[in-house]
C-alpha cells in the first residue's frame, strides 16, 4: 500500500500568528515540531494499517519545515520545490492508493482560521466554478486527476466541515476554530491521538468512497489585492481580466487549470 501525505503548517493544532509559520522566526520552532509530530502520527497510524510506503510532501513556505529524523524509516519525505504546477501535492501519480492531508487551513476570504488564505496573500479569493477554492480543494482535484482518493484531513473547523461538504466520507480532525484574529484549539497531544485514530480508520477502510468526482469543466476567478497583479495574470494565455482586480480562465483539462495556477498566483 502506497500513500501520499501532503503536510501544511497553518492548520497545525494551535497556530495562530504568521511570525509562527516562518522558519527564520523563532516563534516557529515549537510549531514545526508540533507539525512534524503531527505528520509522524499520521504516518505511524498508516503504517500499522498496512501501508509500507509512503511520501510526505513538506508543502509549507520553503518546505524545510518537517524534521525528516522524527519520521518512520519507511517514510521517504520531498523538501523544496520543484517548481512544477501539483505544488503542493508534487510527487503524486497515480501509482498512490491514497491521500493523507494534515496542518491545512481555511480558503482566502472565510474566517476559520486567523491565517486563511490560498496559496499565498496576494489574492483575496480564488473560485472555481464558483465556489470558494482552498488549498484543500485545489489539491483534492489534483488526486482526483490521478484517481487517488483523499482519505484524511486535520485542520480547522471550518476547513473540515467543507471537506465533508465535498466527500463525506473523508476522515477529518479538527484542531482549531478561527474567532476573528484568534483561534480556539484542541490540546495538542489530544490532536495527535485523534490523528492517530482517524488515519488509521480510513487506511483500513473501503477507498473507493472516498474517491472525488472531477468536474467536467472549469471556471477559474482570481481576485488580486493589488491591480497590477491582475493585469500581469491577464497575459497568462485564455485568460482575461473581467475587473481591475480580476482575472479569470476556462478549461475542460484540470492540468491546465493547475499550470494557470502555477503561472498567476
Amino acid at each position: 500500500m502506497k500513500l501520499f501525505i501532503s503536510a501544511d503548517i497553518e492548520g497545525t493544532t494551535g497556530i495562530v500568528n504568521w511570525e509562527e509559520t516562518d522558519i527564520n522566526k523563532a516563534a516557529s520552532n515549537y510549531f514545526c515540531e508540533q507539525m512534524t509530530k503531527e505528520v509522524k502520527s499520521a504516518c505511524e497510524a498508516a503504517i500499522e494499517a498496512g501501508a509500507d510506503d509512503i511520501v510526505v510532501k513538506d508543502a509549507h513556505d520553503s518546505g524545510r519545515n518537517i524534521d525528516p529524523s522524527k519520521l518512520p524509516s519507511k517514510v521517504r519525505i520531498i523538501r523544496g520545490w520543484t517548481g512544477g504546477p501539483l505544488s503542493m501535492m508534487d510527487g503524486l501519480d497515480s501509482s498512490f492508493d491514497g491521500v493523507i492531508l494534515t496542518g491545512y487551513h481555511s480558503a482566502a476570504s472565510t474566517c476559520g482560521n486567523p491565517l486563511a488564505h490560498t496559496m499565498n496573500t496576494r489574492n483575496e479569493y480564488v473560485l472555481i466554478n464558483d465556489e470558494i477554492a482552498s488549498e484543500f480543494l485545489i489539491n483534492c482535484f489534483t488526486a482526483a486527476l490521478f484517481r487517488v482518493p483523499v482519505l484524511f484531513l486535520s485542520g480547522d473547523k471550518l476547513l473540515c466541515e467543507t471537506a465533508k461538504e465535498l466527500n463525506e466520507n473523508i476522515k477529518v480532525v479538527e484542531v482549531s476554530e478561527g474567532m476573528g484574529g484568534a483561534s480556539i484549539s484542541i490540546n495538542p497531544t489530544l490532536a495527535l491521538e485523534r490523528i492517530k485514530k482517524e488515519v488509521f480508520d480510513a487506511v483500513k477502510d473501503d477507498y473507493l468512497k472516498y474517491m472525488i468526482k472531477l468536474p467536467e469543466k472549469f471556471k477559474v476567478e482570481i481576485r488580486f489585492r493589488d491591480h497590477s497583479n491582475a493585469y500581469r495574470a491577464s497575459f497568462y494565455p485564455g485568460a482575461k481580466q473581467s475587473d481591475i482586480k480580476i482575472v479569470q480562465f476556462e478549461a475542460s483539462n484540470y492540468m491546465d487549470v493547475l499550470n494557470f495556477l502555477n503561472f498567476v498566483l
